[in-house]
């Protein structure tokens, strides 16, 4: 896991453009979760996954599923004698670690075009995920934040507030949940960090997700495991 420093940015499109703050640094997979990470983990892989090779994000689980795995990778007693509660990241959290540093509204990052840094149908040809780190990683070292599956975040869908935010969590209820980025079985122009989406927490149709961690005591040595 890679520690992604605290920062301001700014979140949403010409349309929704507001300032957010986050004011406590955390920790982000630099990949998605994999095939093999989800069966070491829980024993067996989802009943709905499309592509099953060991490091290939783990797909069709839907948000309920991915809050299981959290808790049941936070119980494990490496994991708790290190005081380290795993979780899904915010929106806002997702988004300010795909744009890594970036103030353009294509938000590339500045290292090149994002089809370079994630897959699509458009450029690559077909629609299945591929193992993870194969594309560029983004200026804070992020693989596949642009294209493999497309991730679940912690938020409920909701309308942005109104002018800055400060460690924005989403609505406090709703019915469906934040996805981000486009997903390798969508068109490039799909693949933009402000591409977002929301389905049903019981939905799981190509859906994977990516490990988040505040810290807590431990070392980013420690967290990197």
């Amino acid at each position: 896991m890679k520690l992604i420093p605290a920062g301001t940015f700014t979140l949403g499109d010409v349309y929704d453009a507001h300032e957010v703050t986050l004011t406590q640094p955390f920790y982000l997979g630099v990949t998605e979760v994999t095939n093999a990470q989800w069966q070491a983990v829980m024993g067996s892989l989802p009943t709905r996954s499309y592509w099953t090779d060991a490091d290939q994000p783990v797909d069709g689980v839907n948000w309920e599923d991915t809050v299981a795995f959290c808790k049941k990778l936070s119980a494990e007693p490496d994991e708790r004698a290190a005081g380290r509660v795993y979780r899904l990241p915010t929106e806002a959290e997702w988004e300010y670690a795909c744009r890594a540093g970036s103030t353009t509204l294509d938000s590339h990052d500045g290292s090149g075009m994002n089809l370079e840094l994630g897959w699509s149908v458009s450029r690559d040809g077909n629609e299945q995920t591929h193992p993870v780190g194969q594309k560029r990683p983004n200026a804070w070292g992020l693989y596949d934040m642009y294209g493999n599956v497309e991730e679940w975040c912690s938020d409920w869908y909701g309308d942005y507030p109104g002018g800055a935010a400060t460690d924005p969590r989403g609505p406090s209820t709703g019915s469906e949940r934040v996805i981000r980025r486009g997903g390798s079985r969508r068109d490039g122009v799909l693949v933009g960090v402000r591409k977002w989406r929301s389905w049903s927490p019981h939905g799981q149709h190509y859906l994977g997700f990516r490990l988040s961690l505040s810290p807590s005591g431990a070392k980013p040595s420690e967290a990197g495991k």
